[in-house]
Protein backbone atom coordinates (compact mmCIF):
# COMPACT_ATOMS: atom_id res chain seq x y z
CA UNK A 1 0.00 0.00 0.00
CA UNK A 2 1.37 3.66 -0.81
CA UNK A 3 0.53 6.12 1.10
CA UNK A 4 -0.05 10.00 0.09
CA UNK A 5 -0.45 12.88 2.06
CA UNK A 6 -2.10 15.79 0.15
CA UNK A 7 -1.78 19.38 1.76
CA UNK A 8 -4.30 21.91 0.63
CA UNK A 9 -3.64 25.35 -0.25
CA UNK A 10 -0.72 26.62 1.41
CA UNK A 11 -1.33 30.40 1.99
CA UNK A 12 1.73 33.09 2.52
CA UNK A 13 4.27 33.15 5.43
CA UNK A 14 1.66 31.61 8.17
CA UNK A 15 0.99 28.71 5.86
CA UNK A 16 4.72 27.61 5.11
CA UNK A 17 5.98 28.16 8.93
CA UNK A 18 2.72 25.84 9.55
CA UNK A 19 3.69 22.96 7.53
CA UNK A 20 7.07 23.04 8.89
CA UNK A 21 5.85 23.15 12.21
CA UNK A 22 3.24 20.43 12.25
CA UNK A 23 4.75 18.19 9.29
CA UNK A 24 7.46 15.88 11.08
CA UNK A 25 4.85 15.01 13.68
CA UNK A 26 2.07 14.43 10.85
CA UNK A 27 5.35 12.38 9.20
CA UNK A 28 5.75 10.18 12.30
CA UNK A 29 2.00 9.76 13.03
CA UNK A 30 1.11 9.05 9.51
CA UNK A 31 4.26 7.57 7.92
CA UNK A 32 3.48 8.65 4.10
CA UNK A 33 5.48 7.65 0.82
CA UNK A 34 4.89 10.80 -0.53
CA UNK A 35 4.10 14.41 0.49
CA UNK A 36 2.37 16.90 -2.00
CA UNK A 37 1.00 20.13 -1.54
CA UNK A 38 -0.86 22.81 -3.71
CA UNK A 39 1.62 25.81 -3.63
CA UNK A 40 -0.17 28.59 -5.89
CA UNK A 41 -0.44 31.33 -2.80
CA UNK A 42 2.44 30.67 -0.98
CA UNK A 43 4.84 33.57 -2.00
CA UNK A 44 2.43 36.39 0.00
CA UNK A 45 -0.61 34.48 -0.56
CA UNK A 46 -1.02 34.85 -3.82
CA UNK A 47 1.45 33.02 -6.46
CA UNK A 48 4.80 31.43 -5.52
CA UNK A 49 8.15 31.88 -6.87
CA UNK A 50 11.19 29.91 -6.91
CA UNK A 51 12.63 30.61 -3.46
CA UNK A 52 9.38 29.44 -1.97
CA UNK A 53 9.26 26.55 -4.13
CA UNK A 54 12.63 25.50 -2.40
CA UNK A 55 11.46 26.30 1.02
CA UNK A 56 8.57 23.87 0.44
CA UNK A 57 10.72 21.32 -1.15
CA UNK A 58 12.94 21.79 2.33
CA UNK A 59 10.07 21.58 4.51
CA UNK A 60 9.40 18.09 3.64
CA UNK A 61 7.09 18.81 0.63
CA UNK A 62 7.98 16.58 -2.45
CA UNK A 63 5.82 17.92 -5.14
CA UNK A 64 4.22 21.06 -5.71
CA UNK A 65 1.01 21.53 -7.63
CA UNK A 66 -0.14 24.65 -8.55
CA UNK A 67 -3.09 26.65 -9.90
CA UNK A 68 -4.53 29.93 -11.56
CA UNK A 69 -2.19 32.03 -9.70
CA UNK A 70 1.05 30.36 -11.09
CA UNK A 71 2.09 33.70 -13.12
CA UNK A 72 0.99 36.19 -10.47
CA UNK A 73 4.49 36.84 -9.78
CA UNK A 74 5.88 37.43 -13.43
CA UNK A 75 9.75 36.31 -12.47
CA UNK A 76 8.13 32.55 -11.87
CA UNK A 77 7.88 32.21 -15.60
CA UNK A 78 11.13 32.00 -16.36
CA UNK A 79 12.10 30.56 -12.69
CA UNK A 80 9.62 27.79 -13.26
CA UNK A 81 12.25 26.06 -15.64
CA UNK A 82 14.68 25.57 -12.01
CA UNK A 83 11.83 24.00 -9.98
CA UNK A 84 11.81 20.22 -9.93
CA UNK A 85 8.48 17.95 -9.21
CA UNK A 86 6.37 20.56 -9.76
CA UNK A 87 3.23 20.65 -11.76
CA UNK A 88 1.17 23.31 -13.59
CA UNK A 89 -2.05 23.31 -14.51
CA UNK A 90 -2.00 21.10 -17.88
CA UNK A 91 -4.75 22.75 -19.79
CA UNK A 92 -2.79 25.86 -20.45
CA UNK A 93 -2.11 26.23 -23.99
CA UNK A 94 0.35 24.65 -25.83
CA UNK A 95 4.33 26.50 -25.34
CA UNK A 96 3.05 27.66 -21.38
CA UNK A 97 6.35 27.46 -19.57
CA UNK A 98 6.64 24.38 -17.02
CA UNK A 99 6.32 20.99 -16.58
CA UNK A 100 2.27 19.37 -17.27
CA UNK A 101 3.05 15.89 -15.67
CA UNK A 102 5.49 14.96 -13.01
CA UNK A 103 6.60 11.40 -11.98
CA UNK A 104 7.67 10.70 -8.60
CA UNK A 105 8.22 7.61 -6.66
CA UNK A 106 6.30 5.92 -9.29
CA UNK A 107 3.50 8.13 -8.76
CA UNK A 108 2.38 10.56 -11.96
CA UNK A 109 0.71 13.61 -10.89
CA UNK A 110 -1.39 15.76 -12.91
CA UNK A 111 -2.50 19.76 -12.10
CA UNK A 112 -5.60 20.85 -13.81
CA UNK A 113 -8.02 24.16 -13.90
CA UNK A 114 -11.22 24.32 -13.76
CA UNK A 115 -13.31 26.10 -16.31
CA UNK A 116 -16.70 27.58 -14.24
CA UNK A 117 -16.21 31.05 -13.20
CA UNK A 118 -12.62 30.61 -13.53
CA UNK A 119 -10.19 31.22 -16.58
CA UNK A 120 -11.10 30.56 -20.11
CA UNK A 121 -8.44 27.59 -21.11
CA UNK A 122 -8.42 24.48 -22.71
CA UNK A 123 -10.69 21.81 -21.94
CA UNK A 124 -9.81 20.26 -18.47
CA UNK A 125 -11.68 16.62 -19.57
CA UNK A 126 -9.82 16.46 -22.97
CA UNK A 127 -6.41 17.75 -21.12
CA UNK A 128 -7.17 14.69 -18.86
CA UNK A 129 -7.79 12.09 -21.58
CA UNK A 130 -4.64 12.91 -23.48
CA UNK A 131 -2.21 12.90 -20.26
CA UNK A 132 -3.81 9.80 -18.83
CA UNK A 133 -2.95 7.91 -22.16
CA UNK A 134 1.23 8.98 -21.89
CA UNK A 135 1.39 7.58 -18.17
CA UNK A 136 -1.24 4.58 -18.12
CA UNK A 137 2.12 2.79 -19.45
CA UNK A 138 4.35 3.97 -17.14
CA UNK A 139 2.74 4.45 -13.60
CA UNK A 140 0.06 2.51 -11.96
CA UNK A 141 -0.78 5.66 -9.20
CA UNK A 142 -1.61 8.45 -11.16
CA UNK A 143 -3.39 11.82 -8.87
CA UNK A 144 -5.14 14.83 -10.07
CA UNK A 145 -5.08 18.07 -8.17
CA UNK A 146 -8.35 19.56 -9.60
CA UNK A 147 -8.15 23.19 -8.98
CA UNK A 148 -11.62 24.61 -9.16
CA UNK A 149 -14.18 26.92 -8.06
CA UNK A 150 -17.26 25.01 -8.96
CA UNK A 151 -18.33 21.39 -6.97
CA UNK A 152 -20.22 19.98 -9.87
CA UNK A 153 -17.27 20.32 -11.98
CA UNK A 154 -15.07 18.91 -9.54
CA UNK A 155 -17.38 16.17 -9.11
CA UNK A 156 -17.94 15.57 -12.91
CA UNK A 157 -14.68 15.45 -13.32
CA UNK A 158 -14.29 12.35 -10.07
CA UNK A 159 -16.62 10.69 -11.98
CA UNK A 160 -15.33 10.93 -15.38
CA UNK A 161 -11.89 9.58 -14.33
CA UNK A 162 -13.23 6.70 -11.76
CA UNK A 163 -11.30 3.77 -12.70
CA UNK A 164 -8.67 5.66 -14.43
CA UNK A 165 -7.04 7.14 -11.71
CA UNK A 166 -6.23 6.96 -8.17
CA UNK A 167 -7.58 10.38 -6.74
CA UNK A 168 -9.03 13.35 -7.83
CA UNK A 169 -8.22 15.77 -5.30
CA UNK A 170 -10.24 19.38 -5.29
CA UNK A 171 -8.48 22.58 -4.47
CA UNK A 172 -8.94 26.34 -4.45
CA UNK A 173 -11.55 27.37 -2.47
CA UNK A 174 -9.23 27.12 0.52
CA UNK A 175 -12.13 25.76 2.88
CA UNK A 176 -12.55 21.50 3.64
CA UNK A 177 -15.00 19.85 2.36
CA UNK A 178 -16.66 16.90 3.99
CA UNK A 179 -17.69 14.82 1.19
CA UNK A 180 -14.28 12.39 0.54
CA UNK A 181 -15.51 8.93 -0.59
CA UNK A 182 -13.94 6.07 -2.18
CA UNK A 183 -15.95 5.92 -6.05
CA UNK A 184 -17.01 2.47 -7.38
CA UNK A 185 -14.06 1.88 -9.69
CA UNK A 186 -11.80 2.95 -6.99
CA UNK A 187 -10.82 6.42 -7.30
CA UNK A 188 -10.65 8.26 -4.36
CA UNK A 189 -12.09 12.03 -4.01
CA UNK A 190 -12.97 14.76 -2.25
CA UNK A 191 -14.02 18.02 -3.40
CA UNK A 192 -11.55 20.45 -1.78
CA UNK A 193 -8.58 19.55 0.64
CA UNK A 194 -8.90 22.96 2.13
CA UNK A 195 -5.59 25.22 3.07
CA UNK A 196 -2.31 25.56 5.33
CA UNK A 197 -2.97 29.43 6.62
CA UNK A 198 -4.97 32.12 9.04
CA UNK A 199 -7.65 29.70 10.86
CA UNK A 200 -9.18 33.53 11.76
CA UNK A 201 -9.72 34.99 8.31
CA UNK A 202 -11.90 34.89 4.91
CA UNK A 203 -10.18 32.25 3.04
CA UNK A 204 -6.78 33.14 4.40
CA UNK A 205 -7.16 36.57 3.84
CA UNK A 206 -7.41 39.65 6.62
CA UNK A 207 -11.16 39.60 7.31
CA UNK A 208 -11.78 43.55 7.25
CA UNK A 209 -10.69 43.84 3.83
CA UNK A 210 -13.08 41.27 2.56
CA UNK A 211 -15.67 42.59 4.10
CA UNK A 212 -15.05 45.94 3.40
CA UNK A 213 -14.67 45.18 -0.20
CA UNK A 214 -18.05 43.15 -0.13
CA UNK A 215 -19.86 46.10 1.42
CA UNK A 216 -18.22 49.55 -0.40
CA UNK A 217 -17.19 47.09 -3.63
CA UNK A 218 -14.81 49.08 -3.68
CA UNK A 219 -10.89 47.85 -4.87
CA UNK A 220 -9.00 46.99 -1.63
CA UNK A 221 -5.72 44.95 -1.34
CA UNK A 222 -5.67 42.17 0.16
CA UNK A 223 -3.25 40.62 2.72
CA UNK A 224 -2.54 37.52 4.49
CA UNK A 225 -4.17 37.88 7.78
CA UNK A 226 -1.50 38.08 10.93
CA UNK A 227 -2.99 37.70 13.69
CA UNK A 228 -4.41 34.27 15.56
CA UNK A 229 -3.35 30.85 15.20
CA UNK A 230 -3.15 28.44 11.88
CA UNK A 231 -4.90 25.80 9.87
CA UNK A 232 -3.68 22.65 8.61
CA UNK A 233 -5.90 20.99 6.02
CA UNK A 234 -4.69 18.06 4.30
CA UNK A 235 -6.16 14.33 3.05
CA UNK A 236 -4.17 11.00 3.11
CA UNK A 237 -4.66 8.24 0.95
CA UNK A 238 -3.99 4.97 0.62
CA UNK A 239 -3.56 3.27 -2.47
CA UNK A 240 -2.61 -0.34 -3.69
CA UNK A 241 0.22 0.13 -5.70
CA UNK A 242 -0.53 -2.99 -7.69
CA UNK A 243 -3.68 -2.14 -8.96
CA UNK A 244 -3.90 1.42 -8.46
CA UNK A 245 -7.04 1.86 -6.68
CA UNK A 246 -7.50 3.82 -3.44
CA UNK A 247 -8.61 1.98 -0.61
CA UNK A 248 -9.25 4.90 1.78
CA UNK A 249 -9.38 8.83 2.39
CA UNK A 250 -8.76 10.18 5.01
CA UNK A 251 -9.50 14.19 6.15
CA UNK A 252 -6.42 15.85 8.43
CA UNK A 253 -8.12 19.10 9.74
CA UNK A 254 -5.82 20.31 13.02
CA UNK A 255 -5.48 23.80 14.55
CA UNK A 256 -1.79 25.19 15.39
CA UNK A 257 -1.81 28.18 18.14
Amino acid sequence: MTKILFIGDIVGKPGRETVKKLLPSLKEEFTPDLIMANGENAAGGMGINAKKYQELIGSGIEIVTLGNHVWHNKDFINEIASCQNIVRPANYPPGTPGPEIVVHKNVGVINLLGRVFMKELDCPFRAVDRIISELKDKVKIIIVDMHGEATSEKQALSWYLDGRVSAVIGTHTHVQTADERILPNGTAYITDAGMVGPYNSVIGVDASAIIERFVTQMPKRFEVAKEGPNVFNAVLIDVDEDTGKAKSIKRIFKVVE
